[in-house]
Formats: structure tokens, sequence, C-alpha cells
């Protein structure tokens, strides 16, 4: 038997290590589209993106590792084409491999704004070379930097980039940034810390386009303000990349629709990571969880799922978990937030940007989050448990 894993990633590689783990033996050719060896993505937004630590300190595997695996590595290859009848993945040079299994684990790509292609200065933040490319140009010292989404990567950067010294000015298309992840009062109370900082947050204003020929001088808002720029980050959210399946068969909807295992719709093809939407008991729905700690558990799950045939269980169910670290402030959320959950104050103080918080849905806590609170955040995100136990669809 063979297997191909079609991403580069953490999801890829800790696929790789579960199949290994399963006692599987057989050939294992992973493809990644990057020209880099399995890395943490995390840090590029915080530590890197600060010249804090460099592209060795990212690595999520070594030399002997990566032996004691048996792995072949196609790195800077692109795969292009999935054919379902002998599971064979085309490569964008028209290589192809076949083989009995298939590993789905591309991830996502940013969104981008039009007009910003080939624009000097016009910066999104995925990989570790546009981390490379941001950093070089933030460590400058270019003094005006604008951020286009108040997401969580959005966040991160205008944090780093208030550290580094720059004048920073994020711009918001909702009224609430993060009111979607965390409801409308913490997504206020998180938002928050850009102003706590000095860092101008306008919401509830689109961007219409960005000014400069070459090179980006300034980003045109929707109300008709002009915000100079010497630097501009898009944070818009992503787009799974899931182009290179069409026409395979495998069942695509925001991301690769699995079954509870990790199976697609097509026999032998399993997904996970960002790019993968599996059902999830949190969400009482199938979903993308873009989450680190998500990445490493679904892997375990579908490796059993391609080995046996058959849908594998999960072990254990548990929250989705993510974390952020913002103006030295440690964000750290488990769970799902459903519009009208309340959130209910636990320990700490809003005011004092050190807390904890858990989300009630009928009475039910169904959600923590934590602002610089972590021991007592570990401790009741282990008593998560989905609110209900309804069928997801």
């Amino acid at each position: 038997m063979s297997i191909t894993v079609v991403g580069a990633s953490l999801a890829g590689l800790s696929t790789v290590r579960a199949l290994r783990a399963e006692g599987y033996d057989g050939e294992i050719v992973v493809v990644g589209e990057e020209r880099h060896a399995p890395y943490d993505r995390p840090p590029l937004s915080k530590d890197f993106l600060k010249g804090d630590i460099d592209a060795n300190e990212l690595a999520l595997g070594d030399a002997d590792e990566y032996e004691a695996l048996q792995v072949t590595w196609l790195l800077g290859e692109r795969a292009v084409r999935l054919d379902p009848a002998d599971r064979s993945v085309t490569l964008a040079g028209g290589r192809r491999l076949r083989s009995e299994g298939v590993v789905v684990a591309t991830g996502a790509g940013p969104r981008l704004l039009p007009g910003m292609d080939g624009m000097a200065g016009v910066h999104t933040l995925r990989t570790l070379d546009d981390a490379e490319a941001l950093r070089a140009e933030l460590l400058d010292g270019l003094p005006r930097v604008v951020i286009i989404g108040a997401g969580f990567i959005g966040a991160e950067v205008a944090s780093t980039a208030h550290r580094l010294g720059l004048h920073v000015t994020v711009v918001e298309a909702v009224d609430v940034p993060l009111e979607r992840q965390l409801g409308r009062e913490m997504g206020l109370v998180v938002s928050s810390l850009h102003t706590d900082h000095g860092v101008r947050l306008l919401c509830g204003t689109g961007v219409a386009g960005l000014t400069g020929e070459d090179r980006v001088t300034g980003v045109r808002l929707a109300d008709g303000r002009l915000l100079p720029a010497d630097i501009v980050v898009v944070g818009v959210g992503v787009r799974p990349a899931t182009a290179w399946l069409a026409g395979s068969g495998v069942q695509v909807d925001d991301g690769v629709v699995c079954d509870p295992g990790g199976a697609s719709s097509v026999p032998g093809v399993v997904a996970v990571g960002d790019v993968a939407r599996w059902p999830n008991p949190f969400t009482g729905r199938h979903a993308r969880i873009e989450h680190w700690s998500n990445a490493t558990e679904q892997a375990k799950t579908a490796a059993r799922t391609l080995l046996t045939g058959e849908s594998a269980a999960p072990a254990r169910v548990t929250a989705p978990y993510f974390w952020s670290d913002q103006y030295q402030v440690r964000i750290q959320l488990a769970g799902h937030v459903a519009p009208g959950d309340r959130p209910e104050l636990i320990e700490g103080s809003l005011d004092g940007r050190s807390f904890v918080s858990v989300y009630l849905r009928e009475g039910t806590p169904v959600a923590v989050l934590s602002l610089n609170q972590p021991k007592l955040f570990n401790r009741l995100r282990r008593t998560l448990a989905p609110a209900t136990a309804a069928a997801v669809s």
C-alpha cells in the first residue's frame, strides 16, 4: 500500500506521524507547494514577525525524525488534479502519483482585495515567505501601517507592528471586531486592546480600494476617507485550498466535506486541517476549525480511517481550542460561542484585561474565554461538553 499526503503542513505531518504510530510501514509521499519542510504557523504573526526567532526555530520536525518516518518529500510541488479512478495526484509539472490512499491537507489561502496583486507594500500573512517579506518591511521602519481586518491575525500583526514602534491603524468592516467568534460584549473587550495601546481602530467601514501605482500609498475607505499607508496588511479571512479537487468527485462546500472519521465522498480519500469540514458536536454542524490543536487531533482519526477502510470514531471529543497573543496579553478560547450565548465572569476584571468568563447556553457551559489567566482557563476548558447531542448536519 502507498499513501500520498497533499500538504506539507502541520495537519499533513501529523497524519504521517499517526500513520506510522498505527503501524503502517508502506510508502508515504508528501507533496508540499511551499519549498519549506513543515513549520509552525502561529509564531509567524508574533515572535517571527518581530524578529525574535528565525525560520529554523519554526520547524515542526528534524532530520532524525524525518529519517525515522521514511517519507518521500516533494517540496515546491503543486497538486493540480485528483483522479478518483486510481487515486492519482497530478502535479503541476505533469508527474502523476498513484496510491491506495490520499490525505488532503492543503489548508487554506488568504482572501485578496481587488487591485492588490503586484503592488509593493501590500501583504497577506499565511506562509513563511509571506512573513519574511512583511518582516523585512516592518523592520525597515516604514512608519505607517494599515491593517485591513481586525480578526485574530490582523490583531496580532497590529500588536507586533505597534511593538516595533510603528504608527498602526486597524480597519474593520463590522461594528464590533470578533463578534462572530466571541459575541458582542467580549468582542468589545478584546478589541479594546488596540485602543488601550494607542492603536487607531476604525470599525463599521469597508475598504473601497488602494492608492498608489507601483507601491501602495494609502487605503481609501468606503466612506471616502483616505488613510496614508507605507505598508498594508490584508487579513480578511481565508478560502480552503480545494480548486485542485474540481472534477474529482470529492464533495466540496467551503472545504472538503467529511464524515466523523475524516472520510470524504471518495473512497480512500480523507481530509484534515483547515481544508476539511468535519461534523463537530460543539458547533452542531459541519465546520472547518482553523486551530492548531484541531489539526493534530483530526490526523489521528483520519489515519485510522484510511488504514481500516472504515470511518473511525474520534478517540475523544474535545472542545475546539484557540489562543492569540496581543499586546502582551494571552487570549485563550475553548468551545464554540453561538449567538445568544451569555458570558459570565468567573474570575478577574474586564477593565484589568485579566479574567476568565464562561459562556452559558440555557444554563450549560459551552465555551470559556480567558485573558492572562491560563491556569484557570486550562482547568475549565477540560470540563466543557457539547451543549446538545443533536445530529450534526
